[in-house]
């Protein structure tokens, strides 16, 4: 009986087909099931580049190309018009990758075009001139393909032929031209290398390569896989990622590290799978948890999606780390009340107006700010559970900036406990301080959890790191955790090893993004302005060798004389977007104020685009502000209102008077929070303002 696998390209291309058309391809894959070819026309053609590729017929307009692996299994490519489908099988040829054994796809045509119009320039220093053939053919590079790399000259050059390249040699290439040594680079890939490697054995190396080949067990899997084309998508795991996440054992915490798009995430889903398919039957659960509600929401969804295996997913409890405390403190039978932000902005601001003051650099008496006087209880005295004013007298402000005197101090800690007390009498906490107290409890009480898994772990308050501590036991795989501090949207800087988790010699970093094509990701990455960031492990983080393995067309930043014409123009471009065929869900649409969030969701609205809403459960276009976008991902992706007024946001910046390091600190933090909002973006990415456009973004040229 004939086998058919998909793979992983045909699912964007499936989502974007006609309705009719997608309907024409499930009857043509159901006739694989029904183990006959004749009435879907399986044809070889000829001079095509590579023998083994064939297309079916799918419609009178439409074909299918497929891949014979041999021993009556196929791959199904692509969808397309007929002439473009025979365009794409006469140009595409697979091989098996000599080091890796994995299939790879090249666009043969393509790489010839380029051969012949790249000059031969008299010898010189090339791009890949310090890499010997021999370590080229070790890192899994075709020795055919040597002779065109030594004429590129310029990281032009090498982006206009990578696109081309099958996408493990890509890859490759990609590392040693930003700059990795050999070495790095083959530690990224010893875990993957295959000795004996059969070139001729398509089906092995098929099999051998499920991050782009999905072998479908039957009718029902594939109706799901095609049912959501685009969430599917997104559970696909990497050969690196894959090794991170199925890794029998790590002898006690692990930290994952790695910017947007790298498969943080989706290695933490693996992951916690796994362990769950390991736990003993005595009622444990692994517990995959995160910041916020939002993100736990869209870690189920996607865990959904991946664990095939009811039983395991039973074992999975997806919780956002605010939740998880609430409930704890609940069931203690304690009373819990949640101070608002609306009520701490109030008492914040009055104990500012109240309270201490400084010397600012132009010699004038100035109060503190309430946002200075809430993170210097976030940050200092909740992060140190500082409970005196000795205690606070004393300690370190790490991260705080401009130092405070001992009187300066005395006055802080005094407006800070007039807050707190007024939160008392008034029977309310707040996250940070349910975090602190629920920690205090699981210290001392049996824990349902066996391990934990959190992602975001960038953006965790101390007090919730120490929760997360207590609930299990250090030991073999207690906590696997995923962070990047180049995604810190939110105050909290952490030292994991003060806080009792050793993640020294157990931390992986991730480098590929496999999500934003090389041209979003150039982009995105100038927003960051270059400056460094220290990760949970309090080891320097860097962006060396971060970078996209596909390509795709430059962003649009799109400038209006108003608003108005802002959301007309976005109107028109979500409308193109499902023109065009893309699922509602798949796009996205980021802004920075939760008012323009309203604004736009009513004016999509009224031009009869489907519009997402959670508390209805309704499905459509997501609009949100870029803080709620955290963690998730869309197809195409707009991000409006980008004007100097809004971004960076006036209310999240200390003044540089009171305090210019904080000052530099909050700006950095809009930074990265544009950064998570550009990198949510898959394939297509557009931007707007009106008026003067944010200082953030970067010069076009």
């Amino acid at each position: 009986m004939a086998e058919l696998a998909i793979e992983r390209g045909f699912l964007p291309a499936y989502a974007r087909l006609e309705r009719r058309v997608q309907r024409a391809v499930d009857a043509a894959i159901a006739k694989f099931a029904e183990h006959t070819h004749a009435g879907i026309h399986l044809e070889k053609l000829t001079k095509s580049r590579d023998p083994h590729i064939r297309t079916i017929r799918v419609d009178r307009f439409y074909r299918g190309v497929v891949l014979s692996l041999g021993q009556e299994k196929y791959a199904l490519l692509n969808v397309l018009p007929h002439e473009d489908a025979i365009a794409f099988a006469m140009s595409r040829r697979f091989t098996v990758n000599q080091a890796l054994g994995v299939l790879e796809m090249r666009d043969q045509q393509s790489i010839d075009d380029f051969a012949r119009h790249t000059p031969v320039e008299p010898s010189g220093t090339g791009l890949f001139t310090g890499v010997s053939t021999a370590d080229l053919v070790r890192l899994g590079i075709d020795e055919d393909l040597v002779p065109l790399l030594r004429l590129i000259r310029t990281e032009q050059q090498f982006e206009s032929l990578a696109g081309r390249l099958p996408e493990v040699q890509s890859d490759v290439l990609s590392g040693l031209a930003s700059g990795l040594p050999v070495e790095e680079v083959w530690a990224e890939l010893a875990d993957r290398i295959v000795s004996g490697v059969d070139t001729d054995d398509l089906v092995t190396a098929a099999r051998r390569t499920p991050e782009r080949i999905a072998f479908v067990s039957g009718p029902i899997e594939l109706a799901a896989i095609l049912a959501h084309p685009f969430d599917v998508w997104r559970t696909f795991l990497h050969p690196t990622q894959r090794d991170v996440a199925y890794r029998d054992s790590y002898s006690g915490p692990a930290l994952v590290t790695g910017s947007a798009g790298t498969g943080k995430t989706v290695t933490g889903l693996h992951r916690a799978v796994f362990l769950a398919g390991r736990l003993p039957d005595d009622g444990t659960k692994v517990l995959l948890t995160t910041f916020t509600r939002a993100l736990a929401e869209a870690l189920d969804r996607q865990l959904y999606r991946l664990a095939d295996n009811p039983a395991a997913r039973d074992r999975i409890a997806v919780i956002s780390v605010d939740k998880l405390a609430y409930d704890i403190v609940r069931r203690s039978g304690q009373k819990v009340g949640i101070a608002d932000d609306e009520v701490l902005d109030q008492l914040w601001s009055a104990a500012a107006k109240a309270g201490p003051t400084y010397v600012d650099r132009a010699g004038r008496v100035t109060p503190f700010s309430a946002a200075f006087l809430r993170r210097e209880w976030e940050q200092v005295i909740l992060a140190q559970q500082l409970t005196t004013m000795a205690a606070y007298r004393d300690a370190p402000r790490r991260g705080r900036g401009e130092a405070l005197r001992g009187a300066q101090r005395e006055q802080v800690w005094a407006a800070i406990e007039g807050v707190v007390r007024e939160l008392a009498k008034r029977r309310q906490r707040t996250h940070t301080q349910l975090a602190d107290e629920a920690a205090r409890i699981a210290a001392g009480a049996p824990s349902p959890y066996r391990h934990i898994v959190v992602d975001e772990g960038q953006d965790l308050h101390p007090a919730q790191w120490r929760l997360l501590r207590a609930l299990v036991p250090p030991g073999p795989d207690d906590l696997f955790l995923l962070a990047d501090p180049y995604q810190r949207i939110y105050d909290s800087h952490v030292s994991l090893g003060q806080l009792g988790i050793q993640v020294r010699g157990r931390t992986r970093r991730l480098t590929v993004n496999y999500r934003t094509t090389h041209e979003i990701l150039d982009l995105s990455v100038k927003v960051l302005g270059g400056d460094a960031a220290v990760g949970l492990d309090d080891e320097g983080d860097s962006l060396r060798g971060y970078r996209s393995v596909t390509r795709g067309g430059v962003p649009t930043i799109v400038a209006h004389p108003d608003r108005h014409s802002e959301s007309e123009a976005l109107i028109e471009q979500v409308g193109t977007w499902l023109d065009q065929g893309v699922e509602p869900h798949a796009i996205g649409v980021a802004v920075r104020t939760g008012q323009l969030v309203a604004t736009l969701s009513r004016t999509l609205a009224e031009a009869h685009i489907p519009v997402a809403d959670d508390k209805c459960g309704t499905d459509g276009v997501k609009i949100a502000t870029m803080h709620r976008m955290k963690g998730l991902e869309f197809q195409c992706l707009a991000v409006a209102g980008l004007d100097a007024e809004a971004l960076p946001s006036p209310y999240a910046l200390t003044p540089a008077s009171e305090d210019p390091h904080a000052h530099r600190q909050d700006l950095q933090r809009e930074r990265c929070l544009l950064f998570v909002a550009l990198t949510r973006a898959r394939d297509v990415l557009y931007l707007s303002h009106s008026g003067t456009p944010s200082s953030l973004l970067p010069e076009q040229r």
